[in-house]
């Protein structure tokens, strides 16, 4: 089983703070409603403005951080916690949350980033620093911003691209855990009323430019929500996976050309793909038939993807998130 080591904690850090702070070139997420509007992106969001996007960086901070906690010793950490006492600051955090109230806002980086702001956040209250309480107000704007759209989603999103539900509600569902019952429970039953009836899947992906996995995201997602129950809804859901059907959610991606940002996306389907049968195969009953088949393609997905994080920084500026996810999942 490929584990996270210290040498590959030194190298993802080194490599995300390579570009947490690299402002150009950048992708906005923003919409104009004057003149005033056209800002440079660190003007925007002076924490969250480098990794090519905002929803990279907010990644990239969840991910650099969390190394740092679990590898504390490593030269690479204490660059990490330097560069976040210069960054998290009260002002940039009131900046970022301020963004959220534009009123051309209401669907930024729904509901992608949204599920990141709150990981991010979960991280940071694992730290002993001041972060978290700063970023409180900032959590919880995205909490409430859950809490207003869930109940007017009336069906879920199911690609593989940053608008997938499952995925998302995945992270808020673990922030809300520890810190907001009420959301928990928003997000179980329209977690359960979407997905809870869904029977053999066929997995008709990936789409060409995907990096997550609607069905496995889908299964992960029930994983948390169903816990003992999940099982039996899994038998359902993918009734032939024993056997390693539909196939292709057991074979990696091929991806032609690092240097194009969609087609790069497919690394990211194998990285998260690896994620998700690891958590799969650690919800299911150790006994369960599933449970070697989902290990086994995890390894064949995480062979695939680990060599390529830096061939280009179209992967660079975010891949080693999904490689730290994968890398820490089932354990």
């Amino acid at each position: 089983m490929t584990d996270l080591t210290a040498d590959t904690a030194a190298r993802f850090m080194a490599l995300t703070l390579g570009h947490l702070g690299r402002e150009y070139p950048h992708k906005l997420d923003h919409v104009l409603d004057g003149p005033e509007d056209v800002q440079s992106p660190s003007a925007l969001h002076p924490i969250f403005h480098g990794s090519f996007d905002w929803h990279s960086c907010v990644h990239g901070y969840w991910q650099v951080l969390r190394l740092a906690r679990r590898f504390p010793d490593l030269p690479e950490a204490a660059a990490v916690r330097a560069h976040a006492g210069r960054v998290f600051t009260a002002a940039n955090w009131a900046a970022e949350t301020a963004y959220l109230a534009r009123p051309s806002a209401r669907g930024f980086e729904r509901p992608y980033g949204w599920g990141w702001a709150l990981a991010l956040h979960a991280e940071l209250a694992r730290h002993d620093a001041p972060w978290a309480a700063l970023a409180e107000p900032f959590a919880r704007a995205f909490a409430q911003r859950l809490h207003d759209f869930l109940p007017l989603q009336t069906y879920p999103i199911r690609v593989g691209t940053h608008y997938n539900s499952a995925f998302a509600l995945t992270l808020a569902r673990d922030w809300a855990v520890e810190r907001d019952p009420a959301l928990v429970s928003l997000i179980d039953a329209r977690v359960q009323g979407w997905f809870g009836g869904d029977r053999a899947c066929q997995a008709w992906e990936p789409g060409g430019d995907e990096f997550l996995s609607s069905a496995l995201c889908e299964a992960l997602v029930m994983s948390r929500v169903l816990s003992a129950d999940f099982a039996a809804w899994f038998d359902g859901f993918l009734p032939d996976c024993a056997g390693q059907q539909p196939a292709t959610l057991f074979t990696p991606a091929t991806v032609s050309d690092r240097s194009d940002g969609k087609i790069a996306h497919l690394d990211g389907l194998n990285l998260s793909r690896a994620w998700c049968w690891r958590e799969i195969a650690a919800a299911l009953p150790a006994d369960h038939a599933v449970v070697p088949v989902a290990r086994a393609a995890a390894e064949r997905h995480l062979a695939a993807a680990l060599p390529h994080l830096a061939d280009d920084y179209m992967g660079e500026h975010w891949l080693a998130t999904f490689a730290l996810l994968a890398l820490e999942a089932g354990v």
